[in-house]
C-alpha cells in the first residue's frame, strides 16, 4: 500500500463522512453543517479522537501483514529506529536485529523501509488529525468540541515536529527561510493537495505551522479544561503535555526563555512528580499509571500488536519480556554504550537500569535474574523496561509506552534556564533534580552555561535511554555520532560528523514518484554509508 495514500487523500467531506458516519454534504462542508453533524453523532467524534491515539501503535499500518514486517508498529518502531542510528543503544548486527539497517546506517536511500516508516507512520496519524480538524468547527464554543480540536492540532503538531526533525538539518544551524521543510497538509488545504500536490514549503513554514496548532491548542485545552472536561487518561493531551510538546520544539529553536516556561508550566500542572529513588532502582516503565508519566501510549490485550506475539515494543526491546531478545539467546540484546555506563556513578539509582559486566542487576529479583541468565542477555542490557504486570518472560506484551514523562520537563528547565542566561538557575535546578530522585550525591561544580548544558546532556542520555531521544538531540546539539568505545561491532563503529548528510533521511520514493511538486531538486542529499573506524 502507498504511504501516500493518506498523505494526499481529500479531507474535508471524506474525514466528516467516515468518521461521523454522515451523509456528504458537497463541496464544501459549512460551519453550520459541522456543527449540525458533530451535534447529531458526538460520539463519532469521540470515536476519531480516539483513533488519533490508536495511531501511535498500529501493526502492519505500512505493509500489508502477509509481507511479515514485524518491526511494522508504529511510534515505537520509529523510537528504535532512532536509538538504533544513535551511539547509545548497542546491538548487535545480526539478522534478527530487525532494525540493523538503522544500526549500519544502510537506510539511507529514498527506498528504505524505515523512511517509508518514518513518512508514512507520521502522515498517517497527520490524516486522522486533520479529519477531526475537519469535522468540528474552529471558532467551536462547546468545551467538548474545543477538547477534541485540540487533540488533533496538538498531536498534529507532533507528527510535523518529527519530521522537521528528521527530514532537515536542525532549525538553529541553518537558515530556516531558506531550506525545505516537509509538506504541510491540514484540513484547509486537503482538497487542493489531492489533485495538484504539495511542496516542502521552506522549514520555517513547517515550525511556525507546528506553533500555530500547539498555540490554538493550548487555548482550546485550556477553555476546555476550565469547563470541565477532562481526559479519560494519559493516552490523550491536557494542556500540561501540549506545554511540554512546545517546550521541545523551543529548545530546537533555541527559543530558551520559552522552553523553559513551558517546562515549567508541565512541571506545576501536569500532576505528576518524578520517580522516587526507590521505585527508579528497579525495572517499570509498562504502565501510563506511574505517577512520572504525562503522556503515554496505552496498549490493551486484545491488540494486534500484542496478538503478534513478537511484532512489538517489549519484544524487541525487553530483556525481561517474551519475544525477540530473549528467544534469540540475547543476541539481539539492547545494551547501553559502555562509556556511558561507566559514566553512571555507582550511587545512581538508574545504574540498576542496566547488567553489569557479568550480567547482574543488583536490584533485580531472583526470577528476573534467573530469566536474563538462562536466556544469555548479555552484558549491560537494559533492565529499565519491566515486562506487562511484572509478570517475568510473559507472552502478553500489553506494556503501555511512555512519550513523555515529567523528568524531561526538568532536564528541558534546566538546559533552558542555563542557555536563556541563567546558568546558575539552571544548575541549581540539575542539582535538585538529581539529588533528590537519582544520585544523593550527585555534585556539579561548574556553572558556565555550556557546562550545564553538557551536564543536562549527560542526564537525558541516561535518564532518557532507549526513549526515542538520543538521536534526536545529536541531531539538535550538532554534534554527529561518535561510536568509539561503545561496544559496538566492528563493522558498526562509526564517527559520524554533525554535517553529513546521512544523518537526515531521505523523502520516500514513492512520494515523490507520486507528488508532483516535490522535484528531484528538493530531496535530500542521500549520503554514502559511513566507514567502520578504529575503536578507541
Amino acid at each position: 500500500m502507498k504511504i501516500t495514500k493518506y498523505l494526499f487523500m481529500a479531507l474535508s467531506v471524506l474525514a466528516l463522512s467516515s468518521c461521523l458516519d454522515t451523509e456528504p454534504l458537497g463541496s464544501d462542508v459549512t460551519a453550520d453543517q459541522k456543527k449540525q453533524a458533530v451535534e447529531q453523532n458526538p460520539e463519532r467524534l469521540s470515536a476519531a479522537v480516539s483513533a488519533i491515539t490508536a495511531n501511535f501503535y498500529q501493526y502492519s499500518a505500512i505493509w500489508d501483514e502477509s509481507d511479515n514486517q514485524q518491526n511494522d508498529f508504529g511510534y515505537p518502531a520509529i523510537m528504535m529506529i532512532l536509538d538504533s542510528r544513535s551511539a547509545d543503544m548497542v546491538c548487535h548486527n545480526t539478522g534478527y536485529n530487525l532494525f540493523r539497517d538503522a544500526l549500519a546506517y544502510t537506510d539511507v536511500t529514498n527506498t528504505s523501509d524505515d523512511t517509508r516508516e518514518i513518512w508514512s507512520t507520521l502522515y498517517n496519524q497527520i490524516y486522522t488529525c486533520n479529519a477531526v480538524a475537519s469535522s468540528v468547527d474552529s471558532a467551536a464554543t462547546d468545551a467538548t468540541q474545543q477538547y477534541d480540536l485540540g487533540q488533533a492540532l496538538a498531536i498534529r503538531a507532533f507528527d510535523y515536529f518529527m519530521l522537521a526533525q528528521l527530514y532537515q538539518r536542525t532549525y538553529s544551524q541553518v537558515d530556516p527561510s531558506a531550506v525545505g521543510g516537509v509538506p504541510i497538509i491540514t484540513e484547509k488545504n486537503s482538497n487542493e493537495v489531492a489533485s495538484a500536490g504539495c511542496s516542502r514549503g521552506t522549514l520555517e513554514q513547517t515550525y511556525n505551522q507546528i506553533l500555530s496548532d500547539l498555540n490554538r491548542a493550548i487555548t482550546l485545552l485550556d477553555n476546555s479544561e476550565n469547563n470541565g472536561v477532562k481526559r479519560p487518561d494519559k493516552r490523550y493531551v491536557n494542556s500540561a503535555v501540549a506545554h511540554g510538546i512546545r517546550a521541545r520544539v523551543y529548545l530546537v529553536m533555541n527559543r530558551w526563555n520559552d522552553a523553559a516556561a513551558d517546562a515549567d508550566y508541565a512541571i506545576q500542572h501536569g500532576n505528576a512528580t518524578p520517580k522516587t529513588i526507590a521505585e527508579a532502582s528497579v525495572p517499570s516503565f509498562n504502565s501510563m499509571e506511574e505517577n512520572d508519566w504525562l503522556w503515554g501510549i496505552k496498549v490493551a490485550e486484545t491488540d494486534r500488536t500484542v496478538t503478534t506475539g513478537i511484532g512489538n515494543f517489549p519484544s524487541m526491546m525487553g530483556s525481561l519480556s517474551y519475544g525477540y531478545v530473549s528467544g534469540t539467546g540475547g543476541v539481539v540484546s539492547k545494551r547501553i554504550n559502555l562509556k556511558l555506563y561507566n559514566d553512571i556513578p555507582s550511587s545512581d539509582a538508574r545504574k540498576n537500569w542496566f547488567l553489569d559486566g557479568d550480567g547482574k542487576g543488583a536490584t533485580l529479583t531472583e526470577a528476573q535474574q534467573d530469566y536474563v541468565t538462562s536466556n544469555g542477555i548479555l552484558p549491560y542490557s537494559q533492565v529499565k523496561y519491566a515486562p506487562y504486570n511484572g509478570q517475568v518472560g510473559t507472552s502478553t506484551n500489553a506494556s503501555d509506552i511512555p512519550l513523555m514523562r515529567v523528568e524531561e520537563m526538568y532536564l528541558i528547565k534546566a538546559e533552558a534556564q542555563a542557555m536563556g542566561g541563567n546558568p546558575s538557575a539552571g544548575a541549581a535546578t540539575l542539582t535538585s533534580f538529581v539529588r533528590n530522585y537519582r544520585n544523593p550525591s550527585y555534585n556539579l561544580t561548574s556553572t558556565s552555561a555550556s557546562d550545564v548544558q553538557s551536564a543536562v546532556l549527560l542526564q537525558r542520555r541516561i535518564e532518557l535511554w532507549g526513549e526515542g531521544f538520543a538521536y534526536l538531540d545529536n541531531l539538535r546539539l550538532n554534534t554527529g555520532i561518535d561510536r568509539r568505545g561503545a561496544g559496538f561491532d566492528t563493522n558498526d563503529v562509526f564517527n559520524i560528523p554533525a554535517t553529513d548528510p546521512i544523518l537526515i533521511f531521505q523523502i520516500p520514493q514513492a512520494e515523490t514518484e507520486y507528488n508532483k511538486l516535490i522535484t528531484a531538486s528538493d530531496q535530500n542529499p542521500a549520503g554514502t554509508i559511513p566507514t567502520a573506524v578504529p575503536d578507541k
